[in-house]
């Protein structure tokens, strides 16, 4: 009953989307994608509670490259790119910004994180033209299953699979799977599938070179 009960919700709500998604497609026909897409995303964000969230999935599952069952995007957050590509059971937390990235079934992204698409956008190498003219590299951005991302973590390069990246740490390089990195800029401090922590096993590893070095 239950099932058949959110069935019916999710209906409704794809059923009440449609009038929006035909103004979005006007609005795309006339600006493009690239400018049509973000107000929309702004404009979904701010429908509160429950009904925000079946609305907004209804929404993005129509104009995102994927947005999978039972995806949780709460209040306030925005996506810049239609390329964005989210995963089933997917959970977003409130007041996010998204680029055109790939979140794989079963992250968790707490508020306030920002994943940008790489740390090049701008171009800053010229002083003859603003900064704001000078073409930049997007780079694809992946956060792998499983991984759960920190309370105001900022992310700009892909993170691997069950990983767990701390609140407030900054993300330059990527994440291997299963790893746990913190800090500013964030660095790995072990990893879940194994005991020893990144020190313990560099400690290890330089005990052992000197053994086989004293032997040789």
């Amino acid at each position: 009953m239950r099932s058949l009960l959110k069935q019916l919700v999710e209906f409704t709500a794809f059923v009440l989307v449609l009038p929006a998604y035909g103004l979005y497609h006007l609005g795309v026909a006339m600006v493009g994608t690239e400018k049509a897409f973000p107000g929309w995303s702004q404009t979904f964000s701010l429908l509160p509670g429950l009904t925000g969230q079946y609305l907004r999935r209804a929404f993005y599952s129509l104009t995102l490259d994927r947005c999978g069952g039972n995806a949780c995007l709460s209040f306030g957050t925005i996506f810049s790119h239609s390329t964005a590509s989210i995963g089933a059971n997917v959970y977003v937390g409130s007041f996010c910004c998204l680029g055109a990235i790939t979140l794989e079934d079963d992250v968790l992204i707490a508020s306030n994180v920002s994943i940008m698409n790489g740390t090049q956008q701008h171009g800053i190498e010229r002083m003859d033209i603003p900064i704001r003219e000078q073409p930049g590299v997007f780079t694809s951005v992946t956060i792998g299953e499983g991984t759960w991302i920190g309370e105001g973590a900022t992310v700009s390069a892909d993170v691997g699979r069950h990983c767990v990246v701390g609140a407030g740490s900054v993300v330059t390089k990527p994440i291997p799977d299963y790893a746990i990195a913190v800090g500013v800029p964030a660095k790995v401090v072990r990893f879940r599938n194994e005991d020893a922590s990144i020190e313990d096993r560099i400690t290890e590893t330089e005990r052992l070179v000197k053994s086989v070095t004293q032997e040789s």
